[in-house]
């Protein structure tokens, strides 16, 4: 086999080989600058809007995040181009090179002839094609670069828009009045406080701007910051102005590029009065009135506080709605849910909790939340209940949570009880109702059977007759019937050992009967052994005549005439009773209320004497007092020794508020003419203490008598006469502190004048003996 023939290298291919590399290059670095240039651009608006908005610039961050990490994904697969990349795209773009622009990458000695006379030609329209065309693979930057233009347009003109400031956030000056000595004739005017601008800085959880006071006394939330700016006439050697404010100072500090201007910054946590001094003049106290934040409220406005969710009939959900309010804003809200499975020792219990912040959204300060609490879900059975409640959060870090509420989901057991399967009379009711109960609920089925069919009819009657029944043999207990006789008795065949049992003698209604008939002895006693009753006949038992000797000391419970419960007298009226009730049941029994009530009334009235007649009295024992000696105080008004003892003492009450007290005896004196003194001041001192913790609480009624008594005490110091009105305002205010006096003992009424000729006459009547 003859070796193929091989041309050498040119020059030309072996720059082919570097353009396809270069071009890859080049394309990738153009591709990353196609999505570069629009991320950087949005970045640039994003910066601007944060700028504008300080308040968004958590949202806004989290945005350019999200653009920048987009756009390294895109870029993460844009890595140089392979040549072999490059040669397809040349052969798609550029039919001149016949798709064989790949032969290029191939060495020269694995191809034949003719591919290495193509290779050669395809290396030579290369070169030609780089030198006509400025980009082989060119990249469409028209839609990225619009997009960057648009972005970088609207970045710019964020920023260069001017900061646009907050409503009412351009501080005002405020009136501040000093309390500054007269000017002296020809004299300097002396330095003094010009203007006094106050700014509010709220703090963040309050969500709420810069706000300029437009008084010297204002309301701030909690936490806020004020900045004071003063503006002075000129400087003094002294030094800068000063703040001060419950007991400490804070001085000014000069502002930076303003003349003549400073300025003092505090945090207020709690309310304060404050006042301004500066080259020796004092301004008046002013209050800042601190409002604290309170913590949410939560109010659940369904379910109820116990929910029974029925076994059967009902879906096993609870929709819970809650009313949360603050006032600011809430920051979250949560639904905690503890779910008790099981019974007795076996409970278990589980905690579930649910984030309901989705529904606060933009942080109101009122709202409505929701949640569905879906029994199945939440792993409950019948029997299971679970306890839930809501805890809401606001922007300052304050939470409150609501009541717990129970939710039960009922047992199965308990919707499907024995009592509900069982049909007819009540055997064993739940409880026994009155004689006064049984007249009341049958004159009730009395006023209903208009509106009662004959079913429901029958039905009611019957059920008062099984409570009449167990009221009856209640009662029949105290007469030895453990067993009701005749009633009740289950009939069967009659055989030579146990006949069947015999009808009474006597009618169940009590009027029916002329005599008492005896009552049947009791089955199924074995609670006691008893000697049976001697046979009669010839079958009689050899131990008859000792049976006959023990007959009076034996004790026979079990027999109705021989029961030694009560005596024979209120057993006789207690056996009427039970007639009585017997013949109202047996009306009731047979749907005849209206016939079954005049026997209930009578059994209600003889049950009442049976209690009267078995009640006991016993004389009460106790102070007998000796008989008064009746003729001689009879008619006489002497009640000497009739009153009841009392103590009575005098204690003065300690003096409250003494330093209030000596202000306004001073006042008082000052106001009668005496001069004041200097030294009188210190009298009126501790009362500006205690008047200036009132206009803490309250400035609009105490903070203008403060104002006074500053002024009172300057012209008390520099023996000035003190102003009237002054005195006046101050000594008013002072009155309000004292606590209000006691409530004065009213006088007794005088008698009228009939009244004292009662008495007169009364009194001038001889005494009579009795003898």
């Amino acid at each position: 086999m003859t070796p193929a023939a091989f041309i050498a290298e040119t020059p030309a291919l072996a720059a082919s080989r570097q353009q396809l590399g270069a071009l890859g290059r080049r394309y990738a670095l153009r591709r990353a600058a196609a999505l570069l240039l629009p991320a950087l651009a949005g970045a640039l608006l994003l910066a601007g809007l944060a700028k504008h908005w300080p308040g968004a610039m958590w949202p806004l961050a989290g945005l350019a995040i999200i653009v920048l990490g987009l756009a390294a994904w895109r870029l993460t697969p844009l890595g140089p181009l392979p040549a072999a990349a490059v040669a397809r795209r040349l052969d798609r773009r550029y039919p001149a090179l016949e798709d064989s622009a790949g032969l290029l990458l191939l060495p020269a000695e694995n191809l034949s002839l003719l591919e290495q006379f193509q290779q050669q030609r395809v290396a030579g329209r290369l070169t030609q094609l780089t030198k006509s065309e400025e980009q082989l693979l060119p990249v469409d930057f028209r839609r990225p670069g619009l997009l960057a233009l648009g972005l970088l347009v609207a970045g710019a003109a964020a920023w260069a828009w001017p900061m646009a400031s907050p409503r009412g956030a351009i501080p005002a000056a405020v009136a501040v009045h000093f309390n500054a000595p007269p000017a002296r004739p020809g004299a300097p005017a002396p330095a003094r406080i010009l203007e006094t601008q106050l700014l509010v800085t709220p703090p963040a959880y309050t969500r709420r701007g810069e706000f300029a006071p437009a008084q010297a006394s204002f309301r701030c939330p909690q936490g806020a910051r004020i900045r004071w700016r003063v503006r002075v006439s000129r400087p003094v050697a002294g030094g800068a102005p000063v703040l001060e404010m419950d007991g400490h100072r804070v001085a000014f500090r000069p502002v930076a590029g303003a003349a003549n201007m400073f300025e003092a910054k505090q945090i207020m946590n709690a309310s304060a009065l404050y006042r301004l001094r500066f080259a020796g003049t004092v301004s008046d106290d002013y209050a800042i009135d601190v409002q604290a934040d309170q913590a949410p409220a939560v109010r659940i406005l369904t379910p109820r506080a116990y929910t029974l969710v029925p076994a059967r009939g009902a879906r096993p959900e609870v929709p819970v709605r809650a009313l949360l309010h603050d006032d600011y804003g809430l920051s979250r809200a949560e639904l905690i849910i503890t779910v008790a499975q099981g019974a007795g020792e076996a409970v278990k219990f589980r905690e579930v909790r649910r984030d309901l912040s989705g529904a606060l959204g933009p942080q109101p300060a009122q709202t409505t939340v929701g949640s569905l609490l879906n029994l199945k879900q939440l792993g409950l059975t019948y029997g299971d209940e679970l306890y839930f409640y809501i805890s809401a959060r606001d922007n300052n870090g304050h939470s409150a949570r609501s009541d717990a509420y129970l939710v039960q989901w009922q047992d199965t057991a308990q919707a499907a009880g024995v009592s509900g399967l069982m049909g007819g009379p009540k055997v064993a009711p739940a409880y026994f109702r009155s004689q006064r109960q049984l007249i009341i609920d049958t004159q009730k089925l009395l006023a209903e059977r208009k509106n009662l069919t004959l079913s429901e009819l029958t039905t009611r009657a019957n059920e008062l007759g099984a409570d009449q029944q167990a009221l009856r043999l209640r009662y029949g207990k105290f007469m030895g019937e453990e067993l009701e006789p005749g009633l009740g008795v289950t009939a069967g065949p009659e055989t030579e050992a146990q006949p069947a049992p015999r009808a009474e003698s006597h009618s169940p209604i009590a009027e029916d009967d002329d005599a008492p008939a005896p009552t049947a002895p009791a089955a199924g006693h074995d609670d006691h052994d008893h000697e049976a009753s001697a046979p009669a006949g010839g079958n009689a038992s050899p131990t008859a005549e000792t049976d006959a000797l023990l007959q009076p000391y034996i004790h026979k419970h079990d027999d109705a005439e021989t029961a030694d419960f009560l005596e024979p007298a209120v057993k006789t009226k207690l056996r009427a009773v039970l007639d009585q009730m017997w013949a109202a049941e047996l009306r009731l029994r047979t749907a005849q209320p209206a016939a079954a009530l005049p026997y209930e009334y009578r059994a209600l009235r003889l049950l009442k004497e049976v209690q009267q007649q078995t009640r006991a009295f016993v004389k009460k024992a106790g102070f007998a007092p000796p008989a008064a000696p009746e003729p001689n105080l009879r008619l006489t008004g002497d009640l000497k020794g009739a009153a009841a003892p009392r103590l009575q003492a005098q204690v003065p009450a300690p003096a409250a508020q003494p330093a209030v007290r000596g202000a306004l005896a001073w006042l008082a004196a000052s106001t009668a003419g005496q001069p004041a003194r200097p030294a009188d001041a210190r009298l009126l001192e501790p009362a500006g203490a205690a008047l200036a913790q009132a206009a803490l609480q309250q400035p609009g009624a105490y903070l203008g008598a403060l104002r006074d008594l500053r002024h009172l005490l300057a012209d008390v110091r520099a023996g000035r006469p003190s102003c009237p009105d002054c005195r006046r305002t101050v000594a008013r205010a002072l009155t309000d502190l004292l606590p209000p006096p006691p409530p004065a003992d009213a006088a007794p009424p005088t008698p009228d004048r009939l009244a004292r000729r009662y008495f007169q006459n009364l009194s001038s009547q001889p005494k009579v003996n009795a003898h």
